[in-house]
């Protein structure tokens, strides 16, 4: 198979062979030569549907020809030019147009460009040290936020990776999802907490779906200590609709981090929120942040497509939600673990109730995915390899691959 000749090969040039970990599937992983729609073709010629979506920003498939002709278009023109251009005015203007949170934002290259800086502001703008994340959410692979999970109690931060120095996560605080008791009483006895970060739909271990009234919970509490609330919806962000997690569930938090989707496949991130906080950032402000990709023509161009796109045809997340949920309804009667979904994001658990938190994530039977996620891709369908990774559909699923995931589903299980 090339896949696995082409794997020996990367090995001895990449570690691990891969350029990120999540993509190390053994024996190996799979090696793409094209996509398009909905599907992948294999270098070993195998035609797959996509359920990963390049882990969500896809949420127009695979090389949709509106996004590609724009790009195209810039291509012609030019693709950096360490200049401003009139596009990041463009996208500027959908983002904080649609995000109730956003009254100003800064283009960044990625999501862990974007948390990183937007936790930097947060302290810049209070003074304070701390941070305080949820266990299980991911937010980057940058330093503060690489720390391990907690025993379910408020803990301090310690080490998630060799190379990060205790004393640059002795100020990340973390508590279970769905846990305001735990905020509250940790922000009662701590009043060095810059910032709150969390995603308002867990989707690095999800989908795991906040409690009915839980993020306005949050929302309360970290007003009522003075404490910033930074809402992670690089996922979640024109996901679940337009204006993300926070006009879907009518929450508005200090800042807001995005990725994936506002780039319509490209690399982006974008981290905004309100004016007075925003301000802070340089060259305005006393707060750094830079980079040389930042507000890349091509990305830029990317994500105004796409946008201009969704606000064309408003009534996908409907359908995609209904899509999710027929999947869900079709699962066998005799399968015991517990299907997850909202709107376009969507899991089957292998443990009997849908988990409420990262603890309860890990009580999944990780051995039983692994098989089933094999059974998955030798039917055709291509999920994302680990339990702990939000599946995702796209507009341009058909009903024919519909019925295809689902019949798997049924298959597998």
């Amino acid at each position: 198979m090339k896949s696995s000749e082409l794997f020996e090969e990367a090995k001895r040039l990449m570690p691990g062979g891969v350029s990120s970990p999540v993509r190390a599937i053994s024996p190996n992983p799979f090696y793409v030569e094209r996509a398009g729609g909905s599907k992948m073709v294999t270098v070993d010629g195998n035609s797959l549907i996509d359920c990963c979506l390049g882990y969500g920003p896809l949420l127009l498939g695979h090389a949709h020809p509106e996004i590609r002709k724009s790009i195209e278009d810039q291509l012609a023109r030019g693709w950096l030019y360490g200049t401003p251009v009139e596009r990041e005015i463009e996208l500027a203007r959908r983002v904080c147009t649609d995000f109730p949170g956003i009254e100003m934002v800064r283009f960044v290259s990625s999501g862990s460009e974007a948390t990183m800086a937007a936790i930097r502001l947060a302290r810049g703008y209070t003074g304070r040290h701390d941070i305080v994340k949820i266990e299980g959410g991911f937010h980057g692979a940058h330093d503060a936020v690489l720390v391990k999970a907690g025993s379910g109690a408020t803990t301090l931060g310690i080490p998630d990776s060799a190379g990060v120095i205790p004393g640059l996560v002795a100020h990340t605080c973390q508590i279970p999802f769905n846990d305001a008791e735990m905020l509250e009483s940790l922000l009662s006895r701590n009043n060095d907490v810059a910032a709150v970060i969390l995603e308002p739909v867990m989707g690095n271990i999800g989908p795991i779906l906040p409690y009915d009234g839980y993020l306005a919970e949050v929302r309360g509490i970290t007003q009522d200590h003075d404490v910033l609330l930074i809402f992670d919806e690089v996922i979640t962000g024109y996901r679940l609709g337009i204006g993300g997690a926070q006009a879907a569930f009518g929450v508005t938090p200090d800042l807001t981090t995005l990725g994936k989707i506002i780039g319509g496949g490209l690399p982006i991130g974008a981290f905004g929120g309100r004016r007075e906080i925003m301000k802070l950032v340089a060259p305005a402000g006393p707060v750094y942040q830079a980079g040389t990709f930042s507000g890349n023509p091509l990305s830029l161009t990317g994500g105004i497509a796409t946008i201009d796109w969704i606000h064309a045809h408003r009534d996908l997340y409907g359908r995609l939600e209904e899509a999710t949920r027929s999947i869900g309804e079709s699962l066998p009667a005799h399968a015991d673990g517990s299907f997850v979904s909202i709107g376009s994001m969507f899991k089957y658990f292998f443990r009997p109730e849908p988990p409420e938190n990262y603890h309860e994530a890990k009580e999944s039977d990780t051995v039983a995915f692994a098989e089933f996620w094999k059974n998955m891709l030798e039917n055709g369908i291509f999920l994302p390899p680990s339990q702990f990774e939000t599946n995702f559909l796209s507009a341009v699923h058909s009903d024919e691959d519909i019925d295809r995931i689902a019949g798997a589903y049924q298959t597998c299980l």
